[in-house]
C-alpha cells in the first residue's frame, strides 16, 4: 500500500508509519511538499507560451513583483492569451504531477478596487517570497541558453533555443524546410487562449 501525503510535515509521516507498524501493516509513504521550488519554477517558466513567459519575466525582473498592466500591454500586446496561459500552466503542472494540487499561481492579476463590474486588470503581481525562487529559475534558464550558444546553438525565440543545422544531419528523410530543433522541451505553443482577461468578482 502506498499513501501520498500532501501538505503534511515529515514528522507526521513518520508518526503514521509508526502507527501502521503497531498494527503490522507495511506502508510506503511519499510526502509531497506544497509551494514553489526552483526546479518547479524553472519547469513552469519553460512550459509557458512565448508571450506568457515574457509577461512573467517582466513582472519578476522589471516590476520586482508588481507591474502595471498597461505597460505589459505596450510590450506584450493583448494580455488575454498570455494571462490565461500563466494560469493554465499551473493547472497543467498539477495534471502532469509536476507540483501538488493547490499550488498557487505565481503571477496573479490585480483588479481595480474602484470598479466592481467587469473590467480589465490594472496590474500583475508576484508575492515577494517567490521572487528569489523565480529569479534563480530564470538564472538557470539564461545559463543553459548561454551554454547552448557556446556550443553553436542559436536562440529560437524568447527563452528558447534551436540548433541551426539541417534536420537531415540527424536522420534521413527529414522535411527540408525544417532548419532546427528545440532544446528546451519542445516548441513554444502560440498564445491562442482568447478568454477574457478581465475578471468578474
Amino acid at each position: 500500500m502506498e499513501i501520498i501525503i500532501k501538505g503534511a510535515s515529515e514528522e507526521f509521516a513518520r508518526e503514521l508509519v509508526a502507527l501502521a507498524a503497531q498494527h503490522h501493516a507495511e506502508l510506503s509513504i511519499s510526502t509531497v511538499k506544497p509551494g514553489w521550488t526552483v526546479d518547479r519554477a524553472e519547469r513552469y517558466l519553460r512550459d509557458l507560451t512565448a508571450g506568457a513567459r515574457t509577461m512573467a519575466e517582466m513582472v519578476i525582473v522589471e516590476g520586482d513583483g508588481y507591474l502595471d498592466a498597461d505597460h505589459l500591454r505596450r510590450v506584450v500586446g493583448a494580455l488575454n492569451g498570455p494571462a490565461n496561459s500563466l494560469k493554465r500552466a499551473v493547472d497543467r503542472g498539477v495534471r502532469k504531477g509536476w507540483w501538488p494540487e493547490g499550488t498557487p499561481r505565481p503571477v496573479t492579476p490585480v483588479s481595480n478596487p474602484d470598479n466592481p463590474s467587469w473590467h480589465q486588470n490594472i496590474a500583475y503581481r508576484m508575492d515577494q517570497e517567490l521572487l528569489p525562487v523565480f529569479r534563480e529559475a530564470l538564472t538557470r534558464i539564461v545559463a543553459g541558453k548561454a551554454a547552448a550558444e557556446a556550443m553553436g546553438i542559436t536562440p529560437g525565440g524568447p527563452g528558447k533555443t534551436t540548433v541551426a543545422m539541417p534536420m537531415s544531419s540527424f536522420f534521413r528523410g527529414a522535411d527540408p524546410a525544417f532548419t532546427g530543433i528545440d532544446l528546451d522541451g519542445g516548441p513554444l505553443p502560440a498564445d491562442g487562449d482568447q478568454d477574457e482577461e478581465g475578471q468578474q468578482p
